[in-house]
């Protein structure tokens, strides 16, 4: 069986479990994607290792992993989700240590949440595609923005921040900013996300 790359469309608050969020995949040369149900945690460690402004004052879990990876001289070269059954995907990392490939059984959302830290791809195959591969109406169904190749590094935590309008009108771009470094000392990255949100639109 072939290879199918894919590469991460958007993440979304999931409408039909509650506190979970859908990851959603597209393949590359195509346009049908796999949205996958991950953890509130999950989501917000691959949606801050796609961020380019906002940064933890401490290394998340994914973090510690590829600090300690790169230490020891261990490199992921790639992600492979290669089974689902009953609904869950199955993923393992293929790992590269001195010239010696491993393979490591990994949860499909810490899998990619690691990918995107070494930059290494993530594949399928295409009988998983077509089993539970959808076209791009999903983004409706989910409320998801498209996300091209070069807009990616842009992403933000919008998707990750609870349905609810928070008014910062009445305060100064100087007060937003130092509510956003707050934020981010405090590790509250949805607050954080808000907070830029508004100053990105004064600017």
């Amino acid at each position: 069986m072939s290879f199918i790359q894919l590469n991460i469309k958007g993440i979304s608050y999931s409408q039909t479990q509650t506190g979970a969020y859908a990851l959603v995949l597209s393949e590359v040369d195509g346009t049908r994607t796999l949205p996958i149900i991950i953890g509130a945690f999950e989501a917000q460690s691959i949606a801050i290792a796609l961020e380019t402004e906002i940064r933890p004052p401490r290394p998340l879990t994914h973090d510690l992993f590829k600090t300690f990876s790169d230490r020891f001289s261990i490199a992921v070269k790639e992600v492979i989700i290669h089974k689902l059954i009953d609904g869950v995907f199955f993923s393992s990392l293929i790992c590269l240590k001195d010239g010696v490939e491993e393979v490591i059984d990994a949860r499909t959302s810490d899998a990619i949440a690691i990918a995107v830290r070494f930059n290494a791809p993530i594949y399928t195959y295409e009988n998983i595609l077509e089993k539970a591969g959808v076209f791009l109406k999903i983004e409706e169904e989910l409320g998801i923005t498209s996300i091209s190749e070069t807009e990616k590094e842009d992403i933000d935590l919008d998707a990750l921040v609870a349905a609810k309008e928070s008014n910062y009108s009445s305060l100064s771009l100087e007060e937003l900013n130092q509510k956003l470094t707050n934020a981010v000392t405090d590790e509250n990255y949805e607050l954080a996300a808000k907070l830029r949100d508004e100053i990105s639109k004064r600017s």
